[in-house]
């Protein structure tokens, strides 16, 4: 596993804790960052993870791309420098997306722009009670349509929704954001890491292949019809079966002791579906 410098990563007990560590700019993204969280979570797609953690150090969870460390260099790039740039930033938010392990954001503190739309692509969201959230790049002149924005938020709050924050690039409170869906929960901010790490801790102990299943049908049921979906569904739950997890399961059952579930695969589960 990589040996970042632009932020901290720690694995425990099957669970990778990412804190991104720059609690003076907010834990603001640099060109670096971007980068290496990127290669990072790329890299996670291993035996010895079973879920993932983020979350910022200090009062910020991530209040976006640097002013002065990648906005101010921006203007001095051509068009051809730009796009490299954008898609650069994409890549993080797909590696995040592609990763077959749950991903949960404990949101301590203001997530805006890049950082809101690293939530969004997590799976589970535990916000403080301090939180705020908002996607503004509409306030820097700039297209919601960043990053994957207007892909993810659709699919967590609506189109109504995602089009409201995505439109106004309003900062929204924690209140108003668990009620448009996009918060699982909202606790108070000295609860927020701890509760995000204890749904870790409760995924990497359950079956983390089938948890990886899971998640790719979540994604690729989202653009099927009703019949591709329930047979894509039979066919992932059949290769489930078959795994030892759900014998396991059985047996403590039966024995009324807690399964102990084999790690998650490195290759990610492959699941044909009809047309």
């Amino acid at each position: 596993m990589m040996k970042p410098e632009t932020f901290e990563l720690q694995l425990s007990h099957g669970v990778a804790e990412i804190t991104l560590n720059r609690p003076d700019r907010l834990n603001a993204l640099t060109f670096e960052v971007y980068r290496e969280l990127a290669d990072c979570f790329a890299s996670l797609e291993t035996d010895d993870v079973r879920a993932v953690m983020i979350t910022g150090r200090g009062k910020g969870f991530c209040s976006g791309g640097d002013v002065e460390g990648i906005i101010a260099e921006l203007f001095a790039k051509d068009a051809a420098g730009l796009l490299d740039f954008t898609r650069a930033t994409g890549r993080l938010i797909q590696n995040i997306c592609e990763l077959r392990r749950p991903v949960i954001a404990a949101i301590n503190g203001v997530a805006v722009g890049a950082g809101a739309v690293i939530a969004a692509a997590c799976d589970l969201r535990i916000a403080s009670d301090k939180a705020r959230i908002g996607y503004i790049f509409p306030k820097v002149g700039l297209s919601g349509a960043d990053m994957g924005a207007s892909y993810l938020l659709p699919r967590i709050v609506g189109r109504g929704r995602a089009a409201e924050l995505l439109y106004f690039g309003d900062i929204i409170d924690p209140q108003t954001a668990f009620a448009m869906g996009l918060y699982n929960r909202v606790v108070p901010v000295d609860a927020c890491v701890g509760t995000a790490r204890e749904w870790a801790r409760r995924l990497a102990e359950g079956p983390a292949f089938a948890h990886s299943v899971t998640k790719q049908m979540l994604e690729s049921e989202a653009v099927m019809g009703l019949s591709a979906a329930i047979e894509a569904e039979a066919q992932a739950q059949a290769i489930c079966m078959a795994h030892p997890d759900f014998r396991i399961a059985y047996d403590a059952n039966k024995a009324r002791v807690t399964p102990a579930f084999t790690g998650a695969p490195v290759v990610k589960p492959a699941v044909e579906t009809k047309a």
